[in-house]
């Protein structure tokens, strides 16, 4: 409890001045619930870090986090109609103790110029699990989604007022089916936005449900699922996709009217969180906008999806006590999936629960390939998978040591494969001899040449600046201005 002075009214309408003790989250929620509409004068992403450890590696991870995490999805849209990529992070304010700002800009691929981005709101925390995606509706409405992290924070939608516009956005009172009533919409955690021409939303999310597990009646189980809507106001019921012991995350992808996601789930342990020994890998999919789920094979899978061994798995790790970090999922030409992700030996940072080995899972339409990529040191390396055409695949990630050996992320590189991910070699460095570790390199949706891969660098050890970059599909690396002073400015080169 806090005690606050409180400007109140009386019922005659002179003011008067009291102190009360009120309960911080009563505070925050005031707060939370601002919508500004302010234009930023530059790019500063948000520092964040979870899980302190008494070693040199200071915590489970931290840095640079304003494009985290990879279970949100997308941060980046090309829109063909405006010529625009459309893109938003997690900024920071410029408080000593920053916030967590949601922002968004433009990059136009006409001047080659970045907008100065706006602030839709200040989400009153600097947890970077409560960072926005964003989606662009069929009349070119921008939708911001502000997620939270759990249930303690609540979760907005906004729209621009304008289609392709990102000048002024206005709050959206969504409601959802539950119990047969519509209900406020107000609390989704891990949201990837899909949109598809007449049929509106599809949402794949997480829920949080607690006195399901049979270890620690109060833990909650992160039961993954996904909701509709034709409108972005009025939702369906959230069905439930994963139930799975203490749950799962869930990374999802599409192509055509196919969605797919692939997830780990988090044994029911004893001790501690079965987040930290997340295993195992599933895919499921639908094509008919939810109403019928398969695995690859096309098989039935009734959800949801309850016990461990189920036809959606695709690949077993817990008999080897292997850990499953995803960090994307997309699809071949033939909408045959490939998921993207990393195996270690531990929740830990450093090389002791090593190798974190990066690996490509493709259904070759009969059956899953498994293939590995390379290695790097940390975890929570993120990076992105790219089909260019039948047999040539790209990853852009940080799967190359930083400046903060094993810390969250490093130098990013492009690897390329020639042969549908069986083989892979290094393509180029793009972040040689950085101050800080860059890491969550996003693939945009859409996305167009010249906005090719968006991500954040940082101290991976200590709170620091963190600028936020792009790269075109040549290899050529732009810095966002963090300063700026026109309304439009261009990008800064950052490598030759």
């Amino acid at each position: 409890m806090k005690k606050w002075l409180l400007l109140l009214l009386t019922s005659a309408g002179t003011a008067r001045l009291r102190f009360e003790i009120l309960p911080t989250f009563l505070f925050t929620s005031v707060l939370q619930a601002q919508t500004l509409n302010q234009t930023d004068d530059g790019f500063r992403g948000i520092w964040y870090h979870i899980g302190k450890l008494d070693n040199e590696y200071v915590h489970k991870y931290s840095g640079g986090l304003g494009t985290y995490p990879a279970n949100h999805s997308p941060f980046a849209v090309y829109s063909p109609q405006a010529n625009r990529t459309f893109f938003c992070f997690g900024g920071a304010s410029k408080d000593a103790k920053p916030s967590l700002l949601h922002e968004i800009s433009y990059f136009d691929h006409i001047t080659g110029q970045v907008a100065r981005p706006t602030i839709v709101l200040n989400k009153a925390t600097d947890d970077a699990h409560d960072n926005p995606v964003l989606n662009i509706d069929a009349q070119g409405y921008v939708w911001v989604f502000s997620t939270s992290h759990g249930v303690e924070r609540p979760s907005y939608i906004h729209r621009s007022r304008k289609p392709y516009d990102i000048s002024a956005f206005d709050k959206i009172e969504p409601t959802y089916l539950k119990n047969g009533k519509q209900m406020p919409f107000d609390n989704f955690s891990y949201l990837q936005s899909f949109y598809q021409q007449g049929k509106g939303f599809f949402h794949l999310m997480t829920h949080y449900e607690r006195g399901m597990l049979k270890y620690g009646t109060n833990k909650p189980r992160r039961t993954i699922g996904y909701i509709t809507s034709n409108d972005g106001i009025q939702w369906s019921a959230i069905k439930d996709i994963g139930t799975i012991e203490e749950g799962h995350y869930q990374t999802g992808g599409h192509r055509n009217h196919r969605i797919g996601t692939a997830f780990n789930m988090h044994p029911d342990t004893e001790k501690g969180a079965g987040l930290d020994y997340r295993t195992n890998l599933y895919y499921v999919q639908t094509d008919d906008f939810g109403q019928s789920w398969q695995n690859a094979q096309g098989q039935q899978q009734p959800l949801p999806l309850s016990t461990p061994q189920n036809g959606s798995l695709v690949k077993e790790y817990r008999s080897a006590g292997l850990n499953v970090y995803i960090n994307d999922l997309t699809y071949d030409a033939k909408g045959r999936p490939i998921i993207l992700f990393v195996t270690s030996k531990g929740p830990d940072p450093g090389p002791g629960q090593g190798p974190h080995t990066w690996q490509v899972a493709f259904f070759n339409g009969k059956q899953w390939e498994i293939h590995p990529v390379t290695t790097s040191d940390h975890n929570y390396d993120m990076g992105s998978l790219y089909v260019e055409d039948a047999t040539t695949w790209k990853i852009i990630g940080p799967t190359e040591p930083g400046p903060q050996a094993y810390g969250t992320g490093g130098e990013v590189a492009v690897l390329i494969s020639k042969n549908q991910g069986k083989t892979w070699q290094k393509q180029i460095s793009l972040t040689p001899n950085s101050t800080f570790n860059h890491s969550y390199v996003r693939r945009p949706l859409n996305a167009h040449p010249d906005f090719y891969a968006f991500w954040a660098d940082g101290h991976a050890r200590q709170p620091s600046e963190s600028s936020l970059y792009f790269s075109t599909q040549k290899g050529e690396v732009f810095r966002l201005p963090r300063q700026m002073k026109n309304a439009f400015e261009r990008p800064i080169r950052v490598n030759p």
